[in-house]
């Protein structure tokens, strides 16, 4: 687990911009059963979050269309959230950040790792905004 005053800043870039940080698969559970649809960011320390992947959701919801909900998670520190929402993305494998799109409960969209890693926040930006003009 990382400490907090060190994720402070990290969760701050995500929920300064309207993200509901979730804690407990409780919180997922609730998050993801709501009526619309729903972003989740798998956040992380790593490098290419803080490159890319937090800037591109915040990018990305400077679009016509946008989600409904905004919600996170956090890898290596709210372990039992992260876990519960993993468990909605399956098949694909889990990897952090990533992010997902969930429309009525169900997953419309997926952007893993590898996605992320080594692109642009501005391309990262126009993949969400894609799905974004096509389910929200």
């Amino acid at each position: 687990m990382y400490p907090p005053e060190l994720v402070k800043p990290m969760r701050e870039d995500l929920t300064n911009i309207g993200f509901t940080e979730l804690h407990t698969e409780e919180d997922v559970q609730n998050a993801l059963s709501k009526e619309g649809t729903t972003l989740v960011v798998v956040n992380s320390v790593c490098g290419c979050a803080a490159a890319n992947a937090r800037p591109g959701a915040r990018m990305s919801l400077q679009n016509a269309k946008t989600p409904d909900h905004l919600v996170t998670v956090f890898a290596g520190v709210d372990k039992e959230a992260v876990d519960a929402a993993r468990a909605q993305m399956v098949p694909f494998p889990p990897s952090s950040p990533s992010m997902a799109l969930f429309k009525n409960g169900e997953l419309v969209h997926m952007l893993e790792r590898h996605h992320i890693e080594g692109r642009q926040a501005g391309m990262i930006a126009e993949n969400l905004k894609g799905a974004f003009d096509e389910f929200c």
